[in-house]
């Protein structure tokens, strides 16, 4: 059954969220993992495309875009769809609603920033998972 972590970060800003979720990434995959980041939409998607060919200068993490032919390919995929290619692992959800297909993973990593739509949506995603018995690990990062 899906694994499902909950990030709370102090920041109040998206790009912070972005960041977190490269770092993450970049974490996971050293360890072998594959990673599908689930962005908001295309422009999201895009923009931590961008985001992880920069956000360290001595960091590699091969990615693609969800639409390349060579997807499957790499370790890292990003979406905004409802497509996820042939990954299975790890899903970072940075929407603010939980994807239909988050339970094929096996772990599901919830990044949350101090802002109340989100801060909302997340608690009743926290409800989802608690009320259907998926295991919940909460990562206070305010401390």
């Amino acid at each position: 059954m899906t694994q499902v972590d909950f990030y709370i970060l102090p920041a109040t800003e998206q790009e912070k969220q972005l960041l977190f979720a490269c770092r993450l990434t970049e974490k996971a995959w050293q360890r072998g993992h594959q990673v599908f980041i689930q962005a908001q939409d295309r422009a999201q998607a895009e923009q931590i495309d961008q985001l992880l060919w920069q956000f360290r200068p001595d960091s590699f993490i091969p990615h693609l875009l969800i639409d390349d032919d060579k997807v499957n390919s790499v370790p890292v995929a990003i979406g905004f769809d409802e497509q996820c290619g042939q990954h299975h692992d790890v899903m970072i959800n940075l929407c603010e609603h939980i994807p239909d297909h988050f339970s094929r993973f096996e772990r599901v990593a919830e990044i949350v920033f101090q802002q109340q739509t989100l801060l909302a949506a997340k608690r009743n995603d926290w409800l989802f998972y608690q009320q259907r018995g998926y295991q919940l690990n909460r990562h206070d990062m305010r401390r």
